[in-house]
């Protein structure tokens, strides 16, 4: 059974982007091409280029964040907007090209049909992965998996992936316990211990074809090291169930900010259905 269509109001693609001008705004417009009844907004952490303005003209709501946040302070300010504008489903895929907007579809039917809390694209199953990806970050991924998998009792093969879908309590729960540093990995944790049930798809995922990763082959070491006693700490901290989040809710972090002043766009369309009102 095909599930009956979302409001335009109730899908929001939710893209993160640091120093992403060279490919946002293809990124908008292949998800906008693939879901043209979503909303999408871009959240610029801090960018010091033109990915604002790339994505504003690519047709997204862009929330331009005053400094760099980190990914985990960007996803949560989207998540808060999700929130506050009562999404009932926020897509999430990264800035720089890597995810194909055709895989966006499986994704979503899982969480729409109710099978699912939350679903990620996997670059593990299916031989969905086209990158070449360096043997440090192959173990740390590897590594990651194996702890997630064995701290939820499901199989999971790639906890950093960026590339997923949640339903309204698991944009609550992320919204309010949103790791800071490592988001991905951690989140998993958390969505399980909020009693969420998510699942992995197969997804296709590219070598980037502009900008740098930030991640080389020390920081890989270093960042396998620091995520995996992270996630060990979160195994033993309280997530309550999944609650409304206020409107003035602080971000669960060391760098407390008031995300109310955050909700409305900086450059949204003025015709658009949470754009300025008259």
């Amino acid at each position: 059974m095909v599930a009956p269509a979302l409001s335009p109001a109730k899908l929001l693609i939710l893209i993160p982007a640091l120093n992403e001008a060279a490919m946002i705004g293809a990124v908008v417009r292949r998800a906008h091409r693939a879901l043209p009844d979503a909303d999408i907004l871009v959240i610029d952490d801090g960018s010091s280029d033109e990915t604002a303005a790339r994505a504003t003209d690519a047709g997204a709501l862009v929330l331009s964040l005053p400094f760099n946040l980190g990914i985990g302070g960007a996803v949560q300010c989207g998540l808060k907007f999700a929130c506050h504008h009562d999404y009932e489903i926020v897509l999430r895929m990264d800035g720089d090209g890597q995810h194909e907007a055709s895989d966006m579809l499986p994704l979503l039917d899982k969480v729409r049909n109710g099978e699912a809390d939350v679903a990620f694209g996997s670059r593990f199953l299916d031989d969905g992965c086209t990158m070449s990806i360096p043997p440090s970050r192959q173990l740390g991924i590897l590594l990651f998996a194996r702890i997630v998998s064995l701290l939820t009792g499901r199989r999971a093969t790639d906890t950093t992936s960026g590339f997923c879908v949640f339903n309204r309590r698991a944009i609550q729960t992320l919204a309010t316990y949103m790791p800071q540093d490592y988001p991905e990995v951690e989140g998993r944790l958390i969505l399980h211990k909020a009693h969420l049930h998510a699942v992995e798809l197969p997804a296709q995922m590219h070598m980037r074809t502009t900008g740098v990763s930030s991640i080389n082959r020390w920081r890989s070491i270093y960042y396998a090291l620091k995520v995996s006693i992270a996630v060990l700490i979160t195994a033993i901290k309280e997530i309550s169930p999944a609650m409304p989040v206020e409107d003035h809710a602080y971000a669960n972090s060391a760098r407390p900010a008031y995300h109310g002043l955050l909700f409305e766009p900086s450059t949204p369309h003025r015709d658009h259905p949470i754009g300025p009102q008259a």
